[in-house]
């Protein structure tokens, strides 16, 4: 009897019952350590091999050069405006699927996922066709003399950051819905009984209660922007290098190592800080639904 008592006391005091679903955790960190570590690790030793005993000369001139400095700060600039238009888009869109039920709901949410489900490719070459100098909006503004000449809509920031928020709106308005829904509605229904107005009790209630998915989505669409390539490289010009433009011409191109190792580092480094401080002033548990 003592000893049923003591093996029962036993997570009690300490010493966590482990279940076989712990183990499950194991192929996602295989497959993490396979796919993501050891291609950095490889990538990083193979930068160290093609300058052996300078590299690390070498990668302070790439980070201090002016090339890298005009890339990097062009990439967060071209990051942060397509992080804030995905958010004033994306904002109306989840409030709205909230809502918003039967059809309506549901054309929404094809209009959402639809888009995301197509290559990103098919998406960019699409707004390069609309976008264009004889595209459907210069011929539609020419078409009803609103314009004497073609508005430059491609081949510069306006057409990447059109492009790129286009790609990245469904992924900030999925993040936002999925925190929208887990509000309780009833506390603006009783906000509006007490006499507070809708626009009161939306700043009040609503929109702080949303937070946590306006903080993921900025998290997501800043993150992926930063690493964008397809769009800046068909819809951007020649001001409008990114950092993951300059990385893919310094291995092909140049095969300049150093360069496109610092270039990497410093996306890993401005992801993981991000991160870091996410999970540091936010509640990374609401952003996982627990």
């Amino acid at each position: 009897m003592a000893d049923v008592l003591s093996d029962n006391a036993a997570p009690a005091l300490g010493r966590p019952a482990r279940s076989g679903a712990d183990r499950l955790i194991w192929p996602a960190l295989a497959f993490l350590t396979i796919f993501f570590v050891l291609p950095i690790v490889w990538f990083i030793a193979r930068s160290a091999y093609t300058y052996p005993g300078n590299f690390a000369l070498m990668l302070a001139k790439a980070f201090t050069s002016s090339l890298f400095v005009a890339v990097a700060l062009r990439t967060v600039w071209i990051s942060a405006i397509v992080t804030l238009f995905s958010l004033l888009l994306a904002y109306p869109v989840a409030y709205t699927l909230v809502q918003t039920r039967a059809l309506r709901f549901t054309l929404i949410i094809i209009c959402v996922v639809i888009p995301y489900f197509t290559s990103i490719i098919v998406r960019t070459y699409s707004w390069m066709i609309i976008l264009g100098n004889k595209g459907v909006v210069n011929n539609l503004l020419i078409s009803f003399h609103l314009i004497d000449h073609p508005l430059k809509l491609m081949y510069n920031t306006t057409g990447v950051v059109i492009g790129m928020t286009y790609v990245l709106l469904p992924y900030f308005v999925l993040t936002l819905f999925s925190t929208m829904k887990g509000i309780d509605m009833r506390l603006l229904q009783a906000a509006h009984g007490m006499g507070a107005s809708k626009t009161y009790a939306f700043g009040k209630i609503f929109l702080p209660l949303s937070m946590p998915g306006i903080v993921s989505g900025v998290l997501i669409v800043f993150i992926l922007a930063m690493g964008f390539f397809i769009t800046p490289a068909l819809m951007g010009g020649p001001q409008d290098v990114t950092m993951a433009m300059l990385i893919q011409r310094n291995v092909e191109v140049t095969m300049d190592w150093a360069q496109a190792c610092a270039l990497s580092l410093f996306l890993l480094v401005i992801t993981l800080v991000i991160y870091a401080v996410y999970c540091r002033y936010t509640d990374l548990d609401r952003m996982l639904g627990k």
